[in-house]
């Protein structure tokens, strides 16, 4: 996509996107990292479905991010780490949980873990924390980049379906009053389905989304 036909789609939308793409990677990462580090809200293809990623350590972007989805307040958030050693900052993890967890992440499973207490209020994970590292090379740079932990709840509205077509993305927040800053435009995503989310804050794992 040329200059001309990107500021046409941004004009035309009236919300900020940035179509991903191999050729200009590496200034796609840096944008989404400013707009993150700046306490702003992105829209971001993950190896799921799109996401809507905050800083999970700043109230207000995590208040943003409630905002947008309209999202029931103190509902927990999942969240985006990019090793096992931030999670282990976030949640309790015994020698048993942390060999599980290196046979499913990076990947689409999110883990229920005992909470640390250690992220805002806000995100709703004060006793219990939803954690993953998702295994999509823009997110993981991203991760890599900014080195704290970031939301991971799905991009769309509460209690609607999870959105994997940036068009989808664009008809749903671009015309709400509380909307992400940028959209991160990766089309259509191959892979469909919300993670699978696992407890295993007892001896035996429990599945409690497929």
């Amino acid at each position: 996509m040329s200059f001309f036909l990107l500021v046409e789609k941004l004009i035309y939308y009236g919300m900020k996107v940035i179509v991903l793409s191999k050729k200009s990677f590496k200034k796609e990462v840096k944008i989404a990292l400013d707009v993150l580090q700046n306490g702003g809200v992105i829209v971001c293809p993950t190896d799921t479905v799109y996401g809507l990623l905050a800083n999970a350590t700043n109230r207000k972007a995590v208040q943003k991010v409630f905002l947008i989805k309209g999202r029931e307040k103190g509902k927990p958030l999942p969240i985006f780490v990019k090793d096992i050693v931030m999670a282990k900052i976030l949640a309790k993890v015994s020698l048993l949980q942390g060999k599980y967890m290196k046979k499913v992440w990076p990947g689409k499973t999110t883990l229920i873990l005992k909470s640390k207490g250690v992220l805002p209020k806000e995100t709703g994970t004060k006793e219990f924390i939803g954690i993953r590292i998702p295994k999509h090379k823009f997110i993981q740079a991203i991760l890599k980049e900014i080195d704290i932990p970031l939301t991971g709840t799905s991009a769309n509205l509460a209690r609607k379906p999870s959105l994997a077509d940036s068009k989808d993305i664009i008809e749903v927040f671009d015309r709400r009053k509380h909307k992400p800053d940028i959209v991160i435009d990766a089309g259509k995503l191959p892979y469909p389905r919300p993670s699978k989310v696992i407890d295993i804050t007892k001896t035996k794992p429990k599945v409690l989304r497929k």
